[in-house]
């Protein structure tokens, strides 16, 4: 009885209602939204076809995705109008729908993964986070790298921890910065200590004491170690 109880607290110490990384992605996702954006217009520049159809569709689909991030940032955001839109402005879904296949339109998948993970269904969170293609340059890696670890969650709560185990540590990998690194290194040592590999969980913990010394997730990282 013990035992379950630990592995509970394990997983609920994995699985935090609100991550960090949530916190800083919600906080600055219309930068990095348009970041992303700016980014494939550059690229998308090199194709002479550029001003009758690729400008036009980025643009639209940009402005669609704004109307969704508007709802999903509210002080109390409503994640289903976010996801579905109204007649007042596109949804998530409405840019996956008509512009899937642009920047803006991937990072709807992201978007409404989010949104049905805060809705509680994560079945169709983990569809959409799936389908959700990794990008380049610093804002797309913290969003591929909070993609990664938000299925890692998932699995967490369905209980499959060695799948947690290998998305928290492709998380850690797929991007290097002070935020979601120690975060989802943390992540990751906690569900290896769950499954009883304490000596890598221990590896985990110390990689953020030795390189991540002033991240937020250190001093918990200290605690851990010294279970």
């Amino acid at each position: 009885m013990a035992k379950v109880d630990e592995m509970k607290q394990q997983e609920a110490a994995i699985g935090e209602a609100v991550s960090k990384t949530e916190l800083f992605f919600e906080n600055h996702s219309k930068a990095i939204a348009w970041g992303l954006v700016a980014l494939f217009v550059v690229v998308g520049a090199v194709y002479g076809y550029r001003k009758l159809v690729v400008e036009p569709r980025f643009e639209k689909a940009s402005e669609l995705i704004a109307e969704a991030q508007y709802r999903f940032e509210q002080e109390n955001p409503n994640y289903e109008l976010a996801l579905n839109g109204d007649e007042n402005g596109a949804g998530f879904l409405d840019v996956i729908e008509q512009y899937g296949s642009t920047p803006a339109g991937n990072l709807a998948k992201h978007y409404a993964g989010v949104c049905y993970l805060k809705s509680g269904d994560l079945d169709a969170a983990a569809e959409y986070l799936k389908k959700f293609s990794p990008v380049k340059g610093l804002p797309g890696e913290i969003v591929n790298a909070q993609n990664l670890g938000l299925q890692g969650d998932i699995a967490v709560d369905k209980g499959d921890l060695e799948a947690a185990v290998a998305l928290f540590a492709k998380a850690v990998k797929v991007s290097d910065n002070i935020y979601t690194t120690p975060l989802y290194l943390r992540k990751q040592g906690l569900a290896l200590k769950a499954l009883g590999r304490n000596e890598e969980a221990v590896k985990a913990f110390e990689r953020i004491l030795a390189e991540y010394p002033a991240s937020i997730d250190a001093r918990e990282a200290e605690k851990l170690i010294a279970e």
